[in-house]
């Protein structure tokens, strides 16, 4: 097991900056999520950190030791790659110690850890097939079984679950936590996939054109976004935002989204808003947060009617959507709440759950 720092990491092909100056460390058996949309620079840090790729600048340790110019097989590293990168003329178990039988192991010390592994990922009754007579998860688990084998420091990710279909993907997230329970090694995982990157991570690492916008756990980065990027990235549907502008009434303070529709500041915001009045700034508010009204509403919650512009029924919850000065929002409500599309509709805004985003800095405020 090892910790894993990167220092002032610098990638650039030719003249086009990949990574830009990122600063990470990764605890000792913690389990850390590279997430971003493509061309963010995840992967490229990923394969950095497994000496696939070289450092432009900047330092790249695994434990104590500065690993740039060691190679990639001297890292005690072990990668998962997205197309598995299996070989097709041999069986389960051949593919699984093939490393080990590389490093000349003892026969009974491979067949103890291949077995082992097999158990841990319930792929036992497989070590005899090839790859073609297994399906996508049970190859992704061969795979994953092959890394595991290694008992590597490091466990590396490379968007594992990409080619697998909807509910497989949820399937085996579910046993790469498992896994990861069991086997506790320190795991670096790369996804443009926010919600695995959620249910996955202790700690999430959201990245953006090559730096990093935030570290923190999912509910620091879902909850408590510290940019436009990370509120609108984190979260599905994503959190809603509207142009507003913060005005005084009387003692309290309100935020005007447009001529028919101002909400109250909660009292316990005031104060971080009042630099703000007669600013224009961004609104934002996830959809669960926006809701049918349920008994008396708590302070901060308030009700507003709107006339609904889309519905989309999702089984156990409903989805309306309603312009608001010529911006679509989403909401969230009880199936047998919803009204149907052209029809108004009141609703509740937990205005304890807003953000507000200056626009010059794209920071929350």
């Amino acid at each position: 097991m090892a910790q894993v720092a990167l220092r002032n990491i610098v990638k650039m092909f030719d003249k086009t900056p990949a990574v830009q100056g990122i600063d990470l460390d990764i605890a000792d058996r913690e389990f850390i999520v590279l997430v971003g949309p493509s061309g963010c620079g995840k992967t490229t840090t990923l394969r950095m950190i497994a000496g696939l790729e070289e450092a432009t600048s900047g330092e790249i340790y695994i434990g104590d030791q500065l690993v740039n110019d060691v190679p990639p097989k001297d890292r005690d590293i072990a990668m998962v790659f997205q197309n598995y990168a299996l070989y097709p003329h041999m069986s389960v178990f051949e593919n699984m110690s093939f490393g080990l039988r590389l490093k000349k192991f003892a026969k009974t010390e491979i067949k103890a850890r291949v077995e082992e592994a097999a158990r841990i990922l319930d792929i036992t009754n497989l070590l005899d097939r090839r790859p073609k007579q297994l399906s996508g998860g049970q190859r992704q688990r061969v795979a994953m079984g092959r890394a595991i084998v290694r008992h590597p420091k490091v466990f590396l990710f490379d968007e594992p679950l990409s080619n697998l279909d909807a509910k497989l993907r949820v399937q085996m997230r579910t046993e790469i936590k498992k896994v990861h329970q069991t086997v506790t090694t320190t795991t670096v995982y790369v996804t443009h996939d926010q919600v695995e990157a959620m249910t996955l991570a202790d700690r999430v690492v959201v990245m953006n054109t090559g730096r990093i916008e935030q570290i923190g756990t999912p509910d620091e980065v879902y909850n408590h976004p510290r940019t436009r990027f990370v509120a609108g990235f984190i979260g599905s549907p994503t959190m809603n935002l509207l142009p507003c502008r913060i005005a005084r009434n009387g003692s309290g303070l309100t935020v005007r989204l447009s001529d028919g529709l101002t909400f109250p500041v909660p009292a316990n915001r005031e104060a971080r808003y009042r630099s703000y009045v007669d600013t224009e700034l961004l609104f934002g508010l996830r959809p669960e947060h926006i809701t049918e009204p349920r008994g008396e509403a708590p302070p901060g919650v308030v009700p507003f009617s709107v006339r609904l512009d889309v519905v989309e029924p999702m089984g156990m919850e409903t989805m309306v959507y309603f312009i608001v000065d010529g911006v679509e929002v989403c909401g969230r409500v009880d199936p047998a709440a919803a009204r149907a599309a052209g029809e108004p509709m009141a609703l509740i805004a937990d205005l304890n759950k807003m953000h507000l985003i200056d626009p010059r800095t794209e920071e929350i405020v």
